[in-house]
Formats: C-alpha cells, sequence, structure tokens
C-alpha cells in the first residue's frame, strides 16, 4: 500500500518527567533477550513508538518526556535507573540505547501535533 499524506494515524500517550524514565519503561517491555533498543530525540521530545496493535500497526503508543538527551549509545542500569554514554556494549547484565535524531519523522510530526492538539484543550 503506498503512503498517502492524509492518513491519519491514531496515537495514546504515556508522558514521563524523565527521560531515565522512559528508558525504564522500555527496558520493562521490551523481550527479554532483547538487548539494544531505539530512543528518538526529535523537536524537543525523547521517545520512542510503540504498535499497540502490532499486526495493523494503529494504534501507536508514544512513550515520551519533553527532555532531551544527546545522540549517542547509552548502558542503562536498571537497578540505580542511571545512563551513561559508551563507545561499545560491554556488558550483558545492562540494556543498551541507541539514540538518534532523525532529520525528518513523519510519524512522530503526526503525533506531536496531536499531543499539543491535546494540551491545547
Amino acid at each position: 500500500m503506498p503512503f498517502h499524506e492524509n492518513i491519519s494515524m491514531k496515537f495514546e500517550f504515556e508522558e514521563f518527567e524523565t527521560v531515565e524514565e522512559v528508558l525504564t519503561y522500555m527496558v520493562t517491555i521490551s523481550p527479554m533477550m532483547k538487548q539494544v533498543l531505539a530512543v528518538n530525540v526529535y523537536k524537543g521530545y525523547t521517545f520512542v513508538m510503540i504498535p499497540i496493535a502490532p499486526l495493523s500497526g494503529d494504534p501507536i503508543l508514544m512513550v515520551y518526556t519533553k527532555k532531551t538527551i544527546e545522540p549517542s549509545l547509552l548502558e542503562f542500569d536498571f537497578s540505580t535507573q542511571k545512563y551513561k554514554k559508551v563507545i561499545s556494549l560491554e556488558r550483558a547484565d545492562k540494556s543498551y540505547f541507541i539514540v538518534t535524531t532523525p532529520k525528518q519523522n513523519t510519524l512522530a510530526d503526526q503525533a506531536i501535533a496531536d499531543l499539543e492538539n491535546k494540551e491545547k484543550h
């Protein structure tokens, strides 16, 4: 199916106060052996988008905070709720996040517009 700009996705939102809370959430819902997870930083938000119904892709849950971090590879220690920038995956007992900043993310643009519209009302 070709992409159409006028297709509207349905989004659900879960906001956290800190980046650490977003990372903790992601560690708790990720598959047990998944050691590297992706996080986006875009337009003032740090977030992950998760399809609630994976087969249809709609609705999508945006787990976010209005805080930003710089793009990098992060090692996250679940027990202390702390992260640090690293250059390689070193420990099996830690979770890792690849933090990226896309130049453009049309799905995020739509989700952010929906979120900011909800906040106005």
